[in-house]
């Protein structure tokens, strides 16, 4: 299976694994299954964290991307179907990260992994934690 994190799973999969369902944490171990992590989070995580939000990532965009690569993550680049793809979903989501996130999900196709509830409706093969 191949499979897509969304930036928060990513996270914690990395500084928060207790947050994620060990199930989960299971099924994104299984030496089968192919674990990709987004440019779009990694855009994502750059912002936050150069914004010093309270909730940003606890490290930079640059150090999540050798985070991810030592995690065995593999990195999925932006490409234009993924950002026209954007543009034939239904607003059940406004935040641009998550939008892109379930248009790559879809145009690959990757089984997109969230705790995010307004993501799943998009998908049937978008797996809720």
């Amino acid at each position: 299976m191949r499979l897509l994190l969304d930036t928060q799973i990513a996270i914690w999969m990395l500084n928060d694994r207790p947050r994620v369902p060990q199930h989960i944490v299971e099924m994104i171990e299984e030496p089968e299954h192919k674990c990709n992590v987004s440019a779009v989070s990694i855009w994502e995580i750059a912002i936050k964290f150069a914004l010093g939000k309270a909730t940003a990532p606890p490290f930079s965009g640059a150090e999540a991307i050798g985070h991810f690569t030592r995690a065995s993550f593999d990195l999925l680049a932006v490409s234009p179907e993924h950002a026209a793809a954007v543009g034939t979903l239904p607003l059940h989501h406004g935040d641009p990260f998550d939008r892109l996130l379930v248009a790559q999900a879809l145009t690959e196709p990757l089984r997109l992994v969230t705790a995010d509830k307004k993501i799943a409706v998009y998908s049937d093969t978008v797996i809720l934690c």
